[in-house]
This record gives structure tokens, sequence and C-alpha cells, in this order.
């Protein structure tokens, strides 16, 4: 971990540097080839990148057997795990979803609002490369089910028991053994066995990310999202080890993931430093988190000022806040994907079972948008009744600034209605 202090950073700083989304030509490819040649072109990517062996595409679906399989192969402890997970993240998207309601206004004898409806169908990605995430099929499964969405596709790469068994409880319609660029292109243009869907969501490898970017226009996308990351702002000396363990948690995801941390504690910095390398020589994952680790970086700041301005300027995708001093400015933090106030609210609570999303923006992108919910499941559409009496009232302004802007049929449209 690179340890630097406020003044040390400038723009082109390491600290403020973001991963560009890349525009992939062989994803472009894949996606032509899906498009122009369907179940065929995704047996034979399947085969090349060596996501699945498929005779046909009846094979594409895990089978009613296969998830039978899954089960008797998944240790029940896991099972029960996937369950309580499950049961906390559809708790907390109906009481989301509850926070919106349909709008009804009546004025006299206008009535105007909106109505709310769900998706048709959409797919949720899970990755399935070093790590296959079965924590990511609740995240993306539930809040569109809760959403009422009634088609709801899961697809995993050389998916696990535990996926298939993840997916099952959370209740996909369908589960998917597709993966990669090839997989993205299917359900957003559709293929003779898949049915094009009305958005996509769910993480994925930069082939993935770039494939979900080609696409977007032809079916909606949750967002971008880069590698992990997370910002730690505390003061606490006596939290060097958990302070450590987080930052390494992030770290072990991926070899360009990030970790931050922020404190005017020069103590605490090298403290943590010191307990990170104690629990790397043990670390199952300590080549990659290592690795990533390396390039973490601790800024030093003068006073809770500096740490609110860095960590709103880097809008991290997880935001940390530990230690008393610190927690009581949470309300100053306005930027971030996802907020874990005091050392009690291990970030990996929220990547598993707490009950909010793990599907968060990176890169930047929290200064604009916020994790997955099931707000992304639904449309808000608006209406109007008007009355002929107000939409003769309503006529002379519409005329007004329709001849303002030089639309003149636009004028026409508003004019008649004084007439009939």
């Amino acid at each position: 971990m690179n340890i630097i202090t406020y003044n040390d950073l400038n723009k082109d700083s390491d600290f403020f540097q973001t991963i560009p989304f890349e525009e992939i030509g062989s994803v472009n490819e894949i996606i032509k080839q899906v498009r122009l040649n369907g179940d065929n072109a995704l047996i034979e990517l399947s085969k090349k990148f060596n996501d699945g062996n498929f005779k046909d595409a009846s094979d594409f679906v895990v089978s009613k057997d296969e998830i039978k399989q899954a089960y008797n192969n998944v240790d029940p402890k896991i099972i029960e795990s996937i369950k309580f997970a499950i049961k906390n993240v559809e708790t907390f998207a109906k009481k989301q979803i509850s926070c919106i309601k349909e709008l009804h206004c009546n004025h006299f004898t206008t009535s105007i609002g909106h109505k709310i409806y769900p998706m048709e169908s959409v797919l949720c990605y899970c990755p399935g490369g070093r790590y296959p995430l079965l924590s990511s099929c609740y995240m993306t499964i539930i809040p569109a089910l809760v959403a009422g969405v009634k088609n709801i596709y899961l697809t995993s790469p050389k998916i696990s028991n535990e996926t298939i068994v993840s997916a099952h409880l959370s209740g996909a319609t369908k589960i998917y053994k597709l993966g990669g660029a090839q997989a993205i292109s299917a359900f957003a243009h559709g293929t003779d066995s898949i049915k094009p869907v009305d958005k996509i969501v769910g993480p994925g490898n930069k082939y993935v990310t770039a494939a979900k970017k080609a696409v977007f226009g032809k079916c909606d996308i949750d967002f971008l999202a880069g590698p992990s990351e997370v910002m730690i702002v505390s003061n606490d000396i006596n939290s060097a080890k958990i302070i450590a363990a987080d930052m390494l948690a992030q770290a072990e995801h991926d070899i360009d993931a990030r970790s931050y941390l922020i404190t005017n504690n020069i103590e605490l910095a090298n403290s943590v430093q010191k307990e990170a390398i104690e629990f790397l020589k043990t670390l199952n994952t300590k080549d990659v988190a290592n690795s990533s680790f390396e390039k973490s970086i601790c800024v030093i700041v003068d006073n809770i000022e500096q740490a609110i301005e860095l960590a709103n300027k880097k809008a991290p995708e997880h935001l940390e806040l530990i230690g008393d001093d610190i927690e009581k400015y949470s309300n100053s933090f306005k930027n971030y994907g996802s907020l874990f106030i005091g050392k009690n609210c291990a970030e990996v609570f929220g990547d598993y079972c707490s009950g909010t999303n793990h599907v968060l923006p990176t890169n930047g992108c929290a200064r604009f948008t916020g994790g997955l919910s099931v707000f992304d499941f639904i449309k808000i559409q608006t209406y109007q009744k008007l009355s002929k009496n107000y939409s003769k009232k309503l006529s002379h302004t519409a005329s007004i600034l329709a001849q303002a802007e030089g639309l003149y049929a636009h004028k026409l449209a508003s004019d008649i209605r004084k007439t009939t």
C-alpha cells in the first residue's frame, strides 16, 4: 500500500485515475456473429472460449435433473445460508418498492399522474470465472422478482452447482449455461431458442462489460462496472486489523481491484500495512490480493473536511466510515455505491447477506447513479386526461410556445383544440 499525504495529490495522481471502459473489437465481432447466426454461433463460440460444449440449443438450459443433482452436490449449510441471504435481500427489496406509489393528481377537470409497470423480461448475468459468484444470483433475481418482472433469466458460464442452487432458490424462470459477450448478444438480440429481454443486469469481466455497452439501446442495462473498490475513512487505531481485512477482501477480487484508506493518523496507516502483510502470509488468495494491495493507496489528511472532499470526488463503490469522530459526519458523504457506518458493518455483509445490493457502480460512476435495486426493473409512465374546457385553456399557452419554436404543425395541433 502506498502512503501519501493530501498535499501530494493532484489531478494526475493514481488516486484519481479511473480504468476506462474499453471498446473491444473482438466483442463487437462476437455480437455480430450471434446476431446473424444465433444459436449456431453460441455453440461455436462457447466451444472456442471453453465455456461449454453444446450439441444443440437445448443444452443451453440447465435441466430439472441438473437442478436436482446440483442440490445433492451442495453442502446443506451453504443452502441454508443462501436461503437466509435471500430472505434479507427480499425483505429490503419489498421495503424499497413500498416507497414508490402510483400518482394520481385530480385538479378540477384535469387528471394527470404516473403509473408503474414492471419490465416484461430481464437477464441476470452471474460471473463464473475465477470466483463463481453465487451471491450475484439472488442480488439480481430477487429485486426483479419483487418488482413484478414476469420472466427472469439467469446465465453463467461454466456454471457451478452452488450457482444453480442459488438461482433456483431465488426464483429464476430459466437458468442458462452461457457466458461472455456471446450471452449478452443472445439475450439482447434474441435467437431461435432465446427471446430478447428488456434489460440486462449483473457484474462481469471486461468483455461482458464491453458487450453490455455495445447492446445498450437494443435493450437497457444497469450500468457499466469496472474492478471492485473500497474506501475506508478512519482514525481508529484499534480497528487496524478490521481495516486491513476489509481492504484485502476487495483486493482479492482482481489484480485491478483497489482499496483506499483515508486517515489523519499515520500510526493507523502503518499498523494497517503491517496487519495486511501478516494476513497475506496465510491467505489462500494471496497472489491476487497482494498484487492489488501493493497498488492500493492510503492518503494522510489534515482534517475531516479533506477526507469528505476526497471521498466525494472519488465516489467509491463501497465506503466505510470507522470511528466515532468519523461516523458523525456520515451525512456529509454523498457519492458512493453503498455506505457502511461503523466497524460492525463489514463490507462483505453487504456483499452477501445484510439485505442491500452488491451490484454497485464503480470507477466514479456513483457520482450519478446508485446500486441495483427494485427501481431498475420498473417503468414510471405518465398519463393525462383533460376536460374540453381545460384543453382550450392549455391551447392558448401551447400555441404561443409552438410558434416561438417555429413548429407550426405543433401550433396547428394546439389551435384545433379551440374549435373542436
